[in-house]
């Protein structure tokens, strides 16, 4: 039986401490999805701990037996979040962590949007399965495509 996940907002002192670790966890990540998706060129799969830092996010962190799963990145502004970075330990992958993440996001803002690789199927599946609906698709290097969705207010 997996373990419980509890979920909570950083604070910018543990953001500094935990950044080395965020990242590894955003590089294993999105090492991921660039598999998925047959491309490397993910931007944030060669974001450095500098630019983690300065891309100016707010972060929910999910935990389970004491060490990090997972962590969410965003922003809100009037009134709709931006989930810019949903990232999942692998071995933590597929247990909840990444829907928790969410939905503790979503409980932030009556509207919500997200970006993922068109490829991506599990995130795609995820977002919609939370109420997302597929707006459109943008080539934003060429050959790399990222679906993006929102969430209308409930």
């Amino acid at each position: 039986m997996t373990a419980p996940v509890a979920v909570r907002e950083l604070g910018a002192a543990e953001l500094d401490a935990l950044a080395p670790r965020l990242l590894e966890i955003q590089h294993a990540a999105y090492a991921v999805e660039a598999a998925l998706i047959g491309d490397d060129r993910i931007p944030p799969l060669h974001e450095t701990e500098a630019g983690l830092r300065a891309a100016g996010l707010r972060w929910l962190v999910a935990e389970r037996s004491g060490g990090l799963a997972g962590a969410l990145g965003f922003t809100v502004d009037d009134g709709v979040i931006d989930l810019d970075s949903l990232v999942v330990a692998p071995e933590h992958a597929r247990r909840g962590a990444g829907r928790a993440l969410v939905v503790a996001a979503l409980a932030l803002a009556p509207e919500a949007v997200v970006a993922t690789g068109r490829g991506n199927e599990p995130a795609r599946g995820l977002y919609e399965s939370a109420g997302f609906v597929h707006e459109s698709d943008l080539e934003v290097l060429p050959g790399l495509w990222i679906s993006r969705f929102r969430r209308a207010a409930a």
